[in-house]
């Protein structure tokens, strides 16, 4: 049984007559138009978040919470000393007094804890390239850091230690930066890899 089309609907017409019109126009004649309102103010974005200050300052309180082997090094008031375990206390004192010419140097100042790590990295790839022996490392003395605390230098001395190859290091005589650099002392073994 074939089912019935539903009848097609009829078009309404949207057409006003002229009387309709006339007449709308006359009532309305007193009528004034309002203003459009403002349009409202856009409320200001959010500040942006600092995301690579807080990945610094983790790094700084997961690199300051790690405990350093007293028998690795000695803090003397503000002065870093290092000597490898194993290597004469001759090296550092030598160290000290300047008695190796530095051959190289590294400038961290205004970098990010990240950007300090892999300039490091790769200022240590290139000393052993080079059979460097005595490389400054200038990290500055943290004078703008919050709190005035050197956080690079803290942070450099801790990798530093990671590495075999550094014999010894210890602050830079005041010619050479003082306070705000390393002087490092570096021993290469013959056929020895650099380790990241």
């Amino acid at each position: 049984m074939r089912r019935r089309r539903p009848p097609k609907a009829t078009p309404i017409s949207l057409a006003v007559h002229p009387a309709e019109k006339a007449c709308f126009e006359e009532a309305m004649a007193d009528v004034k138009r309002f203003p459009a309102p403002p349009i409202p103010a856009r409320p200001s974005p959010p500040a942006p978040l600092a995301l690579q200050r807080q990945k610094d300052e983790l790094a700084v309180r997961t690199a300051l919470s790690r405990t350093l082997n007293s028998d690795e090094i000695l803090e003397a008031g503000d002065e870093w000393l290092y000597l490898q375990q194993g290597q004469s206390p001759a090296l550092l004192r030598d160290l000290r007094k300047g008695r190796f010419r530095i051959q190289s140097r590294l400038d961290l100042h205004g970098c990010t804890v990240e950007e300090a790590r892999l300039e490091l990295a790769a200022f240590l790839h290139e000393a052993q390239q080079w059979r460097w022996n005595c490389v400054c490392i200038v990290h500055g003395k943290g004078l703008g850091s919050p709190g005035r605390i050197p956080v690079l230098k803290r942070l450099i001395g801790g990798w530093l230690m990671k590495h075999q190859e550094v014999l010894a290091f210890t602050q830079a005589r005041p010619g050479e930066g003082g306070g705000g650099a390393l002087q490092v002392l570096l021993g290469w073994r013959r056929h020895q890899h650099y380790r990241t």
